[in-house]
This record gives structure tokens, sequence and C-alpha cells, in this order.
């Protein structure tokens, strides 16, 4: 997600200085009543617009492609979680141990305490040691879903038949959320998805407790 801020900061640089630029040029051809007798054949500033334009491009593209390949490349996972969407709700099973998997439905208004979050908050987050590496694997059982957490720029579809992966490297602690971002029926607004980012001793005391 660092780099996905970085790259759009990037691209508005660029698109703000085209937007001043060819707004300067435009008052300046409103305003004042020059001519000039040469600009009918110009082949310096033809190949000025042709070539700029071009290496502009080029200057945006390469970040963009770089990031894809960020996006796709998987290093050595330390942790795999399967995530498994259902309606509507989602299930979480972890791979590297056994007896380890939950249902994760979404806290009832009526059944809310007050520390707990209006439709984002779930009675059994997905826990995630921050620092790690992790491999979040998803797929559906019923209709196509969308496991998406926008604060770590993560959106990957859950298909039914089909395996989709992702990693994951959360740098602090702290509740992540997300929701469902595939319309998937009359309660699509309500599977949401809690990450609960914590430190590794307290990751491996909860998985301890769980098993």
């Amino acid at each position: 997600m660092e780099q996905l801020l970085f790259f759009h900061d990037h691209t508005l640089l660029i698109l703000i200085i085209i937007t001043i630029l060819v707004g300067q040029m435009l008052l300046s051809m409103l305003f004042n009543k020059f001519i000039n007798r040469f600009l009918l054949e110009g082949q310096m500033i033809e190949m000025i617009w042709t070539i700029l334009p071009a290496l502009i491009l080029i200057i945006i593209a390469l970040p963009s492609l770089r990031l894809l390949y960020i996006l796709d490349e998987n290093l050595n996972p330390m942790i795999s979680i399967k995530a498994i969407g259902h309606q509507w709700y989602w299930s979480y099973e972890y791979s590297d141990y056994s007896n380890i998997e939950f249902d994760s439905y979404m806290i009832p208004i009526n059944d809310m305490k007050s520390s707990s979050f209006r439709l984002l908050d779930v009675d059994n987050r997905l826990v995630i040691p921050f620092n790690t590496q992790v491999r979040m694997l998803t797929t559906s059982m019923d209709v196509i879903h969308s496991w998406t957490i926008p604060s770590l720029g993560v959106k990957i579809d859950s298909v039914p038949g089909r395996l989709n992966q992702t990693n994951l490297l959360i740098n602090r602690t702290g509740l992540l959320f997300g929701q469902c971002s595939e319309i998937c029926g009359a309660n699509h607004s309500f599977m949401p998805i809690t990450i609960e980012s914590i430190n590794i001793n307290s990751f491996l005391k909860w998985i301890s407790s769980n098993k």
C-alpha cells in the first residue's frame, strides 16, 4: 500500500505540472494578440510535442509495471491463511496449524459492545502477527466474493472452484477493516473483514489457546 501511495503522488505531481502548463498556454493565447507567421510549418515544435508526451508516458508506465510485479510477487511466507467466502460470512483456516478454523460473522447491532465498530466488527477476528510475511489464499463456496482490505491495498476475488493468493506484510499493530467488495447478494454489505495485528508472542499464545 505504501508503494501504491508513492505511485499515486508521483502521477499526481506529473498531472499537476501538465495542467498548469496547458492552462498557462491557453490563458496566454486568449489574452494576447501576438501572431507567429512561422508556426504554420514548425518541424521542431511538432517534434517536441510528439516526443515529450511519449517520455511522460514512459515515466508513468515504468513505476506502474514495477508495482504490478511487486503485487504478484510472493516472498517466502511464514504463515498461510485460507479465507473462504460464504453467503454471507467468511471462514478462515490456518493451514500451518491443525484444527484451527473458524467462521467470522458480523456482530449484530443488538449484540454490540460499546467498544465495537458498527457494521465492521466480527465475532471472530482474523489474527495476524505484524512484520511477518503472510500468504493469503482465498476461494468461495457459492458465488463470487472479494476479500478486500483497503488500508493494506489488498483486493482479491474469491471465485468458486479457484484458489487465488496474495501476500500481506503488516508493519504495525492494530485493527484493520474491510468488506466484501463484490456484489454477492442481498446481504453483500453485511460480511465485513476484521484483521487484528498483534506481536508474534501474543500470536503464538493465541495459537496455543485455540488448538
